[in-house]
């Protein structure tokens, strides 16, 4: 089968390799799913600069792609909830990513039936973003009648996390490019920020919660938006003490993030906030509660550009220039 691979970490060089590999054999508990679309992340780039080694220690060569739609080929002998033939997303653990490719092998638990009516385009958009918001609103024990400051609505995070808030009664402000203005309101988003002439200090009030996507000095500028007794999320800001302990990561890890994180626990608890880093698991449990809110609401995935399988390269470049309007997507199809 064909995929795409990379043979070790590049801080500059985003660009993927086309290999011939052996289809996958699956395991008792697994499913194998003939991938039909992927979705295109920060977090691919991320995982090629070596920026997540800390979290998720990668060997290599690696097939690269973390989340996918397909169809279920195979299924393994323990496998209760799948047969062949089902129309499947998943977002793929982090220790058995691969979804850049014609085929993967995955544990059934990781994987959810596709929401009706969603293309396989669509769906494969949905779950790493949708379990990221959904994930960090657990997180944040966000409850109804409060209020969200989600950073960068407009890009494929953004598509998902505002109507997943505002399935939960939050309050949303968000912010992004003017053009995308029209599009994200309809998502749900009660008020939108052009990040280029309108700063969220000034112009939001305070709020309960805030999901960041951004990191580095913005990451710091959003703990003064937050009530006291607020919660900030990071996607891009530096893992800490108390998401290694959720993480299972050794002790010596543990203890060395504790030390790495503390300048940003000390930052929120200037604001009488507290600060957590999320880096999003598989779990089809939550991506089957998620379909049910996508099939009940009617909401349907902001997908800005889809490229062949055969430029998942040039998407991966795309995603690291930034700037998309919804999500980036390669397609088999």
């Amino acid at each position: 089968m064909k995929a795409f691979q990379i043979f070790k970490h590049n801080k500059t060089d985003l660009r993927v390799q086309q290999v011939e590999l052996p289809r996958p054999q699956i395991q008792q508990h697994e499913v194998l799913i003939e991938v039909k679309a992927a979705g295109v992340n920060p977090l691919d780039n991320m995982i090629t600069r070596g920026d997540v080694r800390m979290v998720t220690p990668y060997r290599f060569p690696l097939t690269m792609g973390n989340e996918c739609s397909g169809v279920i080929v195979e299924v393994g002998s323990a496998v209760k909830d799948f047969v062949v033939g089902d129309k499947v997303f998943t977002r793929l653990p982090t220790d058995q990513i691969g979804a850049f490719a014609d085929y993967v092998a995955t544990p059934a638990a990781a994987v959810a039936k596709m929401p009706e009516g969603l293309t396989f385009t669509e769906a494969a958009s949905i779950p790493l973003t949708a379990l990221t918001a959904s994930q960090a609103l657990e997180l944040m024990g966000a409850q109804a009648g409060q209020s969200i400051f989600i950073s960068g609505g407009s890009g494929g995070l953004g598509a998902m996390a505002i109507p997943l808030a505002k399935s939960r009664g939050l309050t949303v402000y968000t912010n992004g490019n003017s053009a995308a203005r029209d599009r994200v309101v309809a998502l749900g988003a009660d008020r939108y920020l052009d990040y280029k002439t309108e700063d969220y200090l000034e112009h939001l009030p305070k709020v309960d919660y805030v999901l960041d996507s951004l990191g580095g000095a913005e990451l710091e500028r959003q703990m003064k938006l937050l009530k006291p007794g607020g919660h900030i999320v990071s996607l891009r800001g530096m893992p800490d003490g108390a998401f290694a302990r959720r993480f299972g990561l050794p002790l010596w890890k543990q203890w060395l993030l504790s030390l790495v994180g503390r300048k940003l626990n000390k930052e929120a608890a200037k604001y009488q906030a507290r600060y957590d880093f999320l880096f999003v698991q598989s779990n089809g449990r939550q991506l089957t509660e998620i379909v049910q809110l996508i099939e009940k609401q009617g909401i349907r995935p902001s997908v800005d550009r889809v490229f062949p399988f055969a430029e998942t390269s040039q998407a991966l470049e795309l995603v690291a220039r930034g700037g998309a309007s919804g999500k980036v997507v390669i397609s088999r199809e």
